[in-house]
């Protein structure tokens, strides 16, 4: 069996941590690992715990969830990171996704798909509610636009075709299965994405690409 995947919950209320705790305690293959009270306890458990999975909260004492995140990724590149808050603001997810998460959800989400996406963040994949990515669309599509970097216009079609896919929550395999090429060729591609956008995780490729309007239909904006 493969290993359980261990989970850090960070969160200021005591209820919250309780209730997730006993959530992720149903499932065999998810195991809590530690309960951080802020953000600067999420980001020294993080590095002391070695979770595979933070779900952290945004708004926290000492520290704040996305500074807490920056840090982490920039310590601990291998812990994924899943937003789960209450606060449903379209400026928030495009920073939480800019930050590195790999996931946003909201603490009303269902336990399925909260396990879906503790998961789907412990495989190193992105997983977007397409309420959520709806959100991100309309936040980018109405704010400043932002000039798309050289590299960025060197996506090729089909690098496009796969980003799109994991947007939308897809697995290496199945983009594999969908566009008829092996997973390494998927591996490739994004491994290529990544050096264009400059980033370093599928989260922030996303929200890069997003920014970029490389997202919309017909690729790039003239």
């Amino acid at each position: 069996m493969p290993d359980p995947i261990r989970v850090l919950i960070a969160d200021d209320h005591l209820v919250v941590r309780e209730g997730l705790r006993q959530i992720l305690e149903t499932q065999p293959d998810l195991v809590p690992v530690g309960e951080a009270v802020d953000g600067v306890d999420a980001v020294r458990l993080a590095l002391e715990l070695h979770p595979n999975v933070v779900l952290m909260d945004l708004r926290m004492p000492r520290l704040d969830g996305l500074e807490a995140i920056g840090r982490i990724r920039a310590e601990a590149p291998e812990v994924a990171v899943v937003i789960l808050t209450t606060y449903d603001e379209d400026d928030l997810m495009a920073k939480g996704m800019r930050a590195g998460a790999r996931g946003y959800l909201l603490k009303d989400t269902d336990r399925e798909t909260l396990f879906r996406t503790v998961r789907a963040a412990a495989r190193g994949e992105t997983l977007l509610l397409p309420n959520v990515a709806g959100k991100l669309f309309d936040h980018i599509e109405s704010g400043e636009k932002r000039p798309v970097k050289g590299h960025a216009l060197e996506l090729t079609e089909r690098e496009i075709e796969v980003l799109k896919a994991v947007a939308r929550g897809e697995r290496n395999k199945e983009i594999a299965a969908r566009l008829g090429i092996t997973e390494r060729t998927v591996k490739a591609h994004l491994s290529s994405i990544f050096n264009k956008l400059g980033v370093d995780s599928r989260a922030a490729a996303i929200a890069e690409a997003m920014a970029n309007g490389l997202l919309r239909d017909g690729g790039p904006p003239p």
